[in-house]
């Protein structure tokens, strides 16, 4: 994998943000692979209303955003009412992360965000633009990185360093499961018990110090009596799955 733009490929275009989007989606039909059966990706004809590219052995599709340094807290989406429609349907593509060094050329991060990951929880509503605005009272919306758990940022590169593929195939799987959950509310469940176990920031843990949360989960489930009987659910659910392993007296470790 080389990390470099072609920037051969953008000499005759004076618009910025065209010749950051031939750079950047050039560089992923060149280099990419589907991160669920490593098949490189090809690239949708440019009229397709959602993905940029697909994989045409699994048909997993994908959407690209490229930013130039580096993600923040949000990235800023499309309109929320269209947003919000295909969290509901099957149409939402995997998320594509793409930052760059513009001046050099140079990839320097790029991640997958699986579609399983996307809940409306994340989906931040903007405000409305005003009555003097050319498409008055549109509203967008801000997908909110920093809400979805570590494992569902799968890197192929960070800060300039290249993943295996055997790595990105590995953690792609790691989480497949959250497919099956059938509503969002059971899904947001799981996820927070995830960002949980990220924000203790270590392989082992145990069953206390994730009762420390109580509060913080009781602020976002206010209606739920019984917050410390959902994260021991949550925990178990998450070792029958694969995603934990429970190493007695209630020890937990990351697999």
């Amino acid at each position: 994998m080389n990390l470099n733009l072609n920037k051969q490929a953008v000499t005759s275009y004076r618009s910025l943000s065209q010749k950051v989007r031939v750079l950047t989606e050039g560089w992923v039909d060149s280099y990419i692979f589907c991160p669920s059966c490593g098949r490189d990706v090809k690239s949708y004809p440019h009229n397709k209303p959602v993905a940029d590219f697909y994989c045409p052995k699994c048909s997993e599709d994908f959407e690209l955003k490229s930013k130039k340094d580096y993600f923040g807290k949000k990235i800023v989406d499309g309109a929320y009412r269209t947003m919000m429609e295909r969290l509901q349907g099957d149409t939402n593509p995997n998320l594509f992360l793409l930052s760059y060094h513009l001046t050099k050329y140079k990839v320097t991060n790029f991640f997958v965000v699986p579609k399983h990951f996307f809940v409306p929880q994340i989906i931040e509503k903007r405000k409305p633009l005003s009555s003097a605005a050319r498409r008055a009272g549109w509203t967008g919306c801000n997908i909110l990185i920093n809400s979805v758990p570590l494992s569902g940022r799968i890197f192929y590169i960070r800060d300039k360093k290249i993943e295996s593929k055997k790595s990105v195939l590995g953690n792609w799987k790691k989480t497949l499961f959250l497919r099956e959950s059938r509503t969002d509310k059971l899904k947001g469940w799981i996820l927070d018990t995830m960002k949980c176990i990220d924000r203790l920031n270590k392989k082992e843990f145990s069953l206390q110090e994730m009762y420390g949360f109580e509060k913080d989960l009781k602020l976002k489930y206010p209606n739920n009596k019984h917050i410390k009987d959902k994260i021991r659910q949550q925990l178990q659910f998450l070792r029958n799955k694969g995603y934990l392993e429970f190493r007695g007296k209630g020890k937990y470790k990351l697999i």
